[in-house]
């Protein structure tokens, strides 16, 4: 049926009066129902094509457009919202390191379910799931039992796909980076209509700050009254504090070399900030991360950089006993140097690495994008700049150059 020209007045009076005449009385309330059902199924044409941005070559995304298919019992189309560009969005633009290319990327992004096939009820985590409920998606299962919804933390989504970093197929619309995509049977979907766009956008970044924070803990050093110094302040990091501060700990230290990230640090919840350019050599860099703590080292440290040089000096800002949880490396970035006596064994330091999540961390992070809001954190500032999906490589190119925090990919 086409609905692109339904009359929505008209359908309601004839819904009124059909019940009229079969001797029904109608309340206000029914006919606010019968309009509001009339208004959804107006607003869901679907075309027959969608755009999707391709990386072609490296830094070069063209926008194609296919054919969108038909969406079978176990699947579901949704009509994309957005979309933030992710570091490892960064480095297939630059690198392509998987060998994708041709690929259709975006995988931190949200929509509205417009079509699902008749056995799809339920998220996964086992809340209805109507056409029209904004989604966000986490991983494609592949035949591995250890990756199940209720497995805290027997294995993260490392051995399962996920849209956006798919090679291409005869679908196509595989990644956030389009008009529409197609999720099939078999993948993790999560109603999250209680969120609003950018939190939703933000979903997929702060997941894996959850989990980084729920490795921390199972040290047993990360507490209420820690201090906590959390080195690079690009997205990752500054949500880690965000996390920290909603979790209740106060005393954290943040440190980048950015003064405009280490002032956003702040807003944040980071009780103090140090910046590495105002100091001479390691010694005196560890030296103002005491200060900063009013003459003690931190408990714990996250190490958010991706830098071998930063994983390398990490050690000199943490006490006796502390601990650290690294997680900046989401691709091999190059070996760090230690030394293994005075950096982790006189020291006895509990060392924990962190990568991506699981599926438990996502439904946790709705929990505390809520939470951060309601403590009066800026989180959706995080997203600095939006472009539209037609100048997917401007945005692109904004983000390589660091000319803000997270940017996002809107649909108009």
């Amino acid at each position: 049926m086409d609905l692109s020209n339904v009359n929505v007045e008209e359908i309601v009076r004839q819904v009124i009066l059909n019940m009229e005449n079969k001797g029904q009385s109608v309340s206000a309330a029914q006919t606010a129902s019968a309009s509001a059902t009339a208004a959804s199924g107006a607003g869901r044409q679907i075309p027959k094509t969608a755009r999707v941005a391709m990386l072609t070559a490296l830094e070069h995304f063209d926008i194609k457009e296919f054919p969108i298919p038909e969406v079978g019992d176990d699947d579901m189309l949704v009509k994309v919202e957005g979309c933030g560009i992710c570091g490892t969005d960064a480095h297939e633009f630059k690198r392509d390191p998987f060998g994708l290319i041709p690929v259709a990327l975006g995988h931190e992004g949200t929509g509205e379910i417009v079509k699902m096939g008749k056995n799809v009820k339920k998220d996964s985590a086992g809340k209805d799931l109507h056409v029209g409920d904004k989604v966000v998606t986490c991983m494609i299962f592949k035949d591995n039992p250890d990756i199940t919804m209720f497995d805290l933390n027997k294995q993260n989504v490392g051995g399962a796909d996920v849209y956006g970093l798919l090679p291409d197929d005869d679908i196509h619309l595989n990644g956030w980076f389009s008009d529409y995509i197609f999720i099939r049977g078999g993948s993790t979907v999560f109603n999250v209509s209680d969120l609003d766009l950018y939190s939703r956008i933000l979903i997929e970044p702060c997941a894996v700050l959850i989990h980084a924070v729920e490795r921390a803990k199972s040290t047993g050093i990360l507490r209420f009254n820690s201090r906590v110094v959390v080195q690079g302040c690009g997205p990752i990091g500054l949500i880690c504090i965000a996390i920290l501060r909603t979790m209740g700990i106060q005393n954290i230290i943040a440190v980048d070399g950015e003064q405009k990230r280490l002032d956003f640090a702040r807003q944040l919840g980071a009780s103090g900030t140090v910046n590495f350019k105002d100091f001479k050599g390691i010694e005196a860099l560890a030296g103002g991360v005491k200060d900063a703590f009013g003459g003690y080292l931190a408990d714990f440290a996250f190490q958010c950089t991706g830098s071998p040089a930063a994983h390398s000096n990490i050690y000199k800002f943490i006490r006796n006993g502390g601990g650290l949880c690294e997680l900046g490396f989401f691709i091999n970035g190059g070996d760090a140097t230690i030394n293994p006596h005075f950096d982790i064994c006189s020291k006895e330091i509990t060392t924990v690495g962190s990568w991506v999540y699981t599926l438990r961390d996502y439904a946790t992070t709705f929990d505390f994008l809520k939470s951060a809001k309601q403590i009066g954190l800026p989180i959706e500032k995080l997203i600095t700049h939006t472009f539209p999906l037609d100048q997917i490589n401007e945005g692109h190119k904004t983000n390589l150059a660091m000319q803000g925090l997270k940017i996002a990919i809107i649909n108009q």
